[in-house]
């Protein structure tokens, strides 16, 4: 562990012992902040929970997501821990990918995280935001420019659940992609009467008209082990087929990747869900049949849908992920969850479901004269793919290509 103190003056000749005195406030600051880098989790596990406590930090900052992620690859884990005096204000977990050319301190698991947010305590809205700013950038600098060129934070909120969220005070550009959310108001009548409610009844309807012809179906969630593991396989699976049917790499294919979410399973968190596996199974003719899988994730009131998969071979005219999605959030409707939320990318089925679009940032920080660099070349392809996306011909001939590229290296290969 290294431990980097610095100093930021208060505002108007104020200081930090005289900003913290406020009613809500027992105990005061003192003037020098200190950041600390660590290489290992379980020294920090205590104060780390107790940042996990908060509904405005992500699932996917918490520290069993983050314990299961750095078992399943074998990366270089670099948390940074910020703090004035005796009080804690954020965690920020990193690990370090090195490339040709640059090494990039990225948040734990972003590849597969559909909302960044770091961990913040409460007590960081006490902080004024040019101040904060300048904690965020230059002590962030000085406490990581010997691990990395350039730290990318992505796929943050600028507001979240209604706040400005801490992360904002550092300067970036729009991710190519937003994330979608649906209010659950109670209970279904209400929920969807935000949305076409008559025509979200008349579809489930007809799903579940075609099904029975073969039979019927089961809505299934996974409460044992044993069976979150044969539908996970089952998504893998299915998931494979799909985007090799669409000529699109596999993002689930790397054995770690499998690995992590395997491990998600097994990993208990108390009151709360890392992932929970839910199905529509077919009855009748085809009894067992998986024809719909989504793996779910809750931390409090905010479910998070962290994938889902169709086999589109059989009953494909049911819709079967709509109605997944149906009974899915019937449920939940009934338990407490007052946010679901599809993740990011936009797709038609997101924004037919949808009462809430969080646009999401991309910020990069250079720590080294070679990390500008690499912080330039974030930025522009970040906004190709916004410009790409933003162009529906685009788009489809850039799609289009990669299937091409992916056909003629399969050839090459076999």
């Amino acid at each position: 562990m290294a431990n980097f103190n610095f100093t930021l003056a208060a505002p108007h000749g104020q200081s930090w012992r005289d900003l913290s005195r406020r009613p809500a406030a027992h105990s005061p600051y003192a003037d020098r902040v200190t950041l600390s880098v660590h290489r290992d989790m379980a020294e920090l596990e205590a104060d780390w929970r107790a940042l996990d406590a908060s509904t405005l930090n992500s699932l996917h900052q918490s520290f069993d997501w983050c314990a299961a992620w750095t078992r399943a690859h074998d990366g270089q884990l670099l948390v940074v821990r910020g703090a004035i005096a005796d009080q804690l204000l954020f965690f920020l977990p990193f690990e370090v990918e090195r490339g040709h050319f640059f090494r990039t301190a990225r948040l734990i698991a972003t590849e597969h995280s559909n909302l960044n947010t770091g961990l913040f305590a409460a007590e960081i809205e006490r902080v004024p935001r040019d101040h904060l700013a300048r904690l965020l950038s230059e002590g962030v600098r000085r406490a990581l420019r010997a691990h990395a060129d350039v730290v990318a934070l992505e796929r943050t909120p600028a507001v979240w659940r209604g706040l400005p969220h801490p992360l904002a005070v550092l300067p970036g550009i729009a991710n190519p992609n937003a994330s979608f959310q649906l209010s659950l108001a109670g209970d279904m009548e209400r929920t969807i009467a935000q949305l076409n409610a008559k025509r979200r009844r008349k579809k489930m309807r007809l799903s579940e008209r075609r099904l029975a012809e073969l039979g019927g179906y089961d809505y299934v969630v996974a409460r044992e082990p044993a069976e979150a593991h044969a539908l996970l396989e089952t998504f893998f699976r299915q998931k494979a087929a799909r985007l090799e049917a669409q000529g699109l790499p596999d993002v689930f294919g790397e054995p770690e990747t499998r690995a992590f979410f395997r491990l998600l399973i097994d990993r208990h968190r108390e009151g709360d869900s890392l992932l929970e596996l839910n199905a529509i199974r077919l009855k009748g003719e085809h009894q067992g049949r998986i024809i719909a899988v989504t793996g779910l994730s809750r931390k409090g009131d905010h479910v998070i849908c962290q994938f889902g998969s169709i086999d589109d071979t059989i009953a494909a005219d049911s819709s079967p992920g709509e109605l997944l999605f149906y009974r899915v959030i019937e449920r939940l409707c009934g338990e407490g969850v007052a946010l679901f939320d599809f993740g990011i990318g936009d797709q038609p089925y997101k924004r037919s479901w949808s009462t809430v679009e969080t646009a999401l940032r991309d910020i990069a920080l250079p720590l080294t004269l070679r990390g500008y660099a690499a912080a330039g070349l974030h930025r522009a392809v970040v906004r190709a793919k916004r410009v790409i996306k933003a162009n529906k011909a685009l788009y489809a001939l850039v799609q289009r290509q990669r299937r091409r590229w992916r056909a003629s290296a399969e050839i090459a290969a076999d």
